[in-house]
């Protein structure tokens, strides 16, 4: 979990905004550091945890939340994780073996046109009531973490019905469930429009932006590679103030270290002006 980034979203695992749709972006960099954040954040802060784990094992994750300190085998045995593991259950779905039963969450695989509602109403049945823990524990509010909705696309999605999701999933978890929804896309290119394609990760990116509340764009150095500055992330807050109007959007420098992470304020590292 990373203090500066918390001061700089004013959030505590004792106190954060209820009902935020927050949107992970990265192009020509990597902001799986901060999907591994804000799941340990949420954990620590006691909410029911729903996180669709659609690029990588539930291994992966865990070893990088032991080093920030958070064990999501003792969350899981708990009841305050739950862990869609999107790579073996697309298998399952893809290449039914009797041993296995395949995720219903995973059944827009079977035909992708149809949508994701499947994948929806397993979002729903499972946070829905969230409070209520095994073992007789009670947990805060509930939250929806997806690493990566991107993956979506590649696998047939269409870029509308992964934008029905998103809202459905917002109007559940944040403005239902008074819950926050955290979602990673990305955009491997350079910014650029998706010229005549209306399915690319562009204008995913685009109708996402306009669905949440808070946008942290990762990005490489605009200098290029620095040993010592591993990128920049722009926060950009969409919510307006009680006088109208927006937050402005402030850029900060960022160091991935192996057990957190390090922001600059733009122009405040020595390693970059």
């Amino acid at each position: 979990m990373f203090t500066e980034l918390n001061s700089i979203l004013n959030a505590s695992p004792d106190s954060f905004t209820q009902g935020e749709f927050i949107l992970v972006t990265d192009r020509q960099s990597d902001a799986s550091f901060l999907i591994h954040h804000f799941l340990c954040f949420y954990l620590r802060a006691r909410c029911k945890v729903l996180f669709l784990g659609l690029v990588q094992s539930l291994n992966h994750y865990s070893s990088v939340s032991q080093r920030l300190g958070v064990s999501l085998a003792q969350a899981k045995d708990k009841g305050q994780l739950i862990f869609l593991e999107g790579l073996k259950d697309s298998l399952s779905v893809l290449i039914p073996q009797e041993s296995s039963k395949a995720s219903e969450a995973m059944d827009f695989l079977r035909d992708p046109a149809a949508g994701l509602r499947s994948l929806y109403q397993f979002v729903r049945s499972r946070l829905s009531g969230a409070a209520d823990g095994d073992g007789g524990e009670e947990w805060g509010p509930p939250v929806l973490l997806v690493d990566d909705v991107s993956v979506l696309l590649s696998l047939g999605v269409s870029a509308g019905a992964v934008l029905d999701f998103s809202h459905y999933c917002r109007a559940t978890v944040c403005s239902r469930l008074k819950g926050n929804v955290v979602m990673l896309t990305r955009c491997d290119g350079e910014e650029q429009e998706d010229e005549g394609d209306d399915e690319g990760p562009e204008n995913l990116l685009k109708g996402l932006t306009h669905q949440c509340s808070i946008a942290l764009h990762v990005q490489g150095l605009p200098t290029g590679f620095c040993r010592d500055i591993h990128g920049q992330v722009e926060v950009c807050w969409r919510q307006k103030q009680t006088d109208g109007q927006c937050t402005p959007s402030k850029l900060f420098q960022y160091k991935v270290h192996d057990k957190g992470a390090s922001f600059f304020a733009r122009g405040t590292s020595s390693a970059v002006l």
